[in-house]
């Protein structure tokens, strides 16, 4: 036993005497897993924050169909829900797709009823808007930056309306438990909305909050509706889609995008083991004549290879490692921040907004088995073909 801890404290040696070939291998392991945890911490980011999302969401959410597309619904049918026995609220939504400011920032209108604003919007400067006078907003964070809109700020006409247009104003502007809501998104009353899309009556969805117990029955109730688009006169097909159906295709999708992800990874993996396999030996004159040596002397070729494991051993958890914390430090230490953005003169500096990033205990233990395996594959193979040479042979 006493043996074989010596020669497994050789494999640290190794390491310390070809400092090169271990910064090289260290540096490779770096390169791969770190944008390796960083797609998967975000992945991982996104998934949470539409997860909340869905928890501060309503129950059940009501969308028109007509020939397959997407159709508005008349807010007529928000008193006929309300009807339903275990129907708690119906909150009537409009939400459509604005561009604004010189460099057509695109942002993304939602208009509700003033009383019902989202509990996780909170305003960090002026108010929430309020019905009637003026058209009234507030915008996120960093939609505000890029615009460079301050609380007070007018918004001289945007949009289009048979029955005028007039200035909007910013009375506020707000930050969200969901980071990715502020990168572009604006709030409004319902009736604001209205006036900007000219779509009076009507709503894009409607957002059904239930009684417990009672999902199913209202989402069968809704269905069985019948509803006629009051401009057309054409029938507009309801479509119910349920909380939990929105975490089922949630999971799907992320599982699909995961998955694509790592297949792409897949090629990275095959040339990490190839570069290991150069600076391990396979290329490396210097590292067969040294196993040579280590034959020549006395050691056996299994104690040859259990060297290159601890060897591999200690690379891989030294280059997971710093993997790990470089990828926490890029996105979570610098509040998850691009640092692309860097300005040049002449050039529009990149958007920078806050994204999401979660590192859970699975991907990060993943790290250090991708990072041995790499090591392993590309050490363990060289220095077994290096050891089963005749020792004048290697020392050529």
């Amino acid at each position: 036993m006493r043996r074989l801890v010596e020669i497994a404290k050789t494999g640290l040696t190794a390491i310390l005497l070809h400092p090169l070939r271990s910064s090289v291998t260290f540096l490779a392991l770096m390169a791969i897993l770190t944008p390796y945890l960083t797609g998967i911490g975000l992945a991982k980011g996104i998934e949470q924050d539409a997860k909340s999302s869905l928890r501060a969401g309503g129950d059940l959410y009501v969308s028109g169909s007509q020939f397959g597309r997407n159709s508005s619904l008349p807010t007529t049918l928000v008193s006929r829900i309300r009807e339903l026995d275990g129907v708690a609220e119906v909150v009537p939504r409009i939400v459509g797709r604005l561009v604004l400011g010189r460099e057509h920032v695109e942002a993304v209108l939602v208009g509700i009823p003033d009383s019902r604003f989202p509990a996780s919007v909170s305003c960090i400067a002026g108010r929430l808007p309020r019905a009637g006078g003026t058209n009234e907003f507030v915008v996120g964070t960093e939609l505000a930056r890029r615009l460079k809109l301050k609380v007070g700020a007018l918004l001289p006409p945007f949009y289009r309306n048979p029955r005028g247009e007039h200035v909007s104003k910013t009375v506020g502007i707000f930050e969200s438990d969901v980071s990715l809501w502020q990168s572009n998104l604006m709030f409004s009353t319902f009736e604001t909305a209205e006036e900007i899309f000219d779509q009076e009556g009507m709503a894009t969805d409607l957002v059904v909050h239930c009684q417990s117990g009672y999902v199913n029955n209202v989402s069968s109730a809704i269905r069985r509706m019948s509803v006629t688009s009051p401009k057309s006169g054409k029938v507009i097909r309801l479509m119910v889609t349920s909380r939990e159906e929105l975490n089922v295709l949630l999971a799907e999708g992320q599982f699909h995008r995961e998955g694509i992800f790592n297949l792409h990874f897949l090629l990275v993996f095959v040339i990490g083991i190839l570069v290991i396999l150069i600076t391990s030996g396979l290329g490396l004159p210097e590292r067969r004549r040294e196993i040579g040596i280590l034959k020549a002397t006395g050691w056996q070729t299994d104690e040859i290879l259990l060297r290159s494991l601890v060897e591999s051993f200690l690379l891989s958890v030294g280059g997971a490692s710093a993997s790990i914390l470089t990828a926490f430090v890029w996105l979570k230490v610098f509040n998850g921040y691009w640092i692309a953005g860097v300005f040049i003169p002449g050039v529009a500096r990149a958007p920078s907004f806050p994204v999401p990033f979660r590192l859970t205990p699975v991907p990060a233990m993943l790290a250090f088995v991708i990072a041995l395996a790499i090591t392993m594959s590309g050490s363990i193979w060289s220095s077994w073909r290096a050891a089963i040479v005749p020792p004048d042979e290697a020392m050529r």
